[in-house]
């Protein structure tokens, strides 16, 4: 195994040297951040999956006997699928999202979870077509809300 305790300090590279690479980096990952354009279509992926998270309260029964939708654990699964997607088409791996990004994900999740315990109520009162209108703003609320997690992930990565 190799390692730099016995390379001679000729090889290593002078403190500008350094440092002109560091800039380099730095300005690379600026043009990245600067670049790069918000991929919609997938964020629109992300809000179908949070009106589906949200219309899966149709197909219920509330009451005694009420079981959760076992359909959560697919919707869960296509959330990951799309974030790859978005990975791959944009090329960036975040590692660090930023505080308004993590608000925003958590902002997801209760948007969700309030507006499928709205539709549990609306299908025990027997109005089941009305969560096309919940399920409606799960879409939007999804699909706004991952474009602010995904500006401020990109805001986190622009300055480093």
């Amino acid at each position: 195994m190799e390692n730099d305790f016995h390379r001679p300090d000729h090889d290593r590279p002078s403190r500008g040297e350094a440092a002109e690479a560091l800039a380099a980096l730095d300005a690379d990952r600026e043009r990245l951040a600067t670049g790069s354009r918000v991929p919609w279509s997938l964020l629109a992926a992300l809000g179908g999956v949070g009106a589906w998270w949200v219309g899966a309260a149709a197909f219920t029964n509330p009451g005694a006997d009420y079981e959760p939708p076992t359909s959560i654990w697919l919707a869960l699964g296509a959330v990951f699928v799309v974030l790859h997607l978005i990975q791959r088409e944009t090329g960036i791996r975040f590692r660090k999202m930023g505080t308004t990004a993590n608000w925003a994900v958590a902002g997801i999740v209760a948007t969700c979870t309030v507006l499928f315990s709205v539709s549990l109520g609306l299908v025990a009162s027997g109005l089941q077509w009305a969560v096309a209108f919940t399920s409606l703003a799960g879409f939007a609320a999804t699909t706004w809300l991952a474009g602010i997690a995904y500006r401020s992930a990109f805001s986190t990565l622009r300055r480093g």
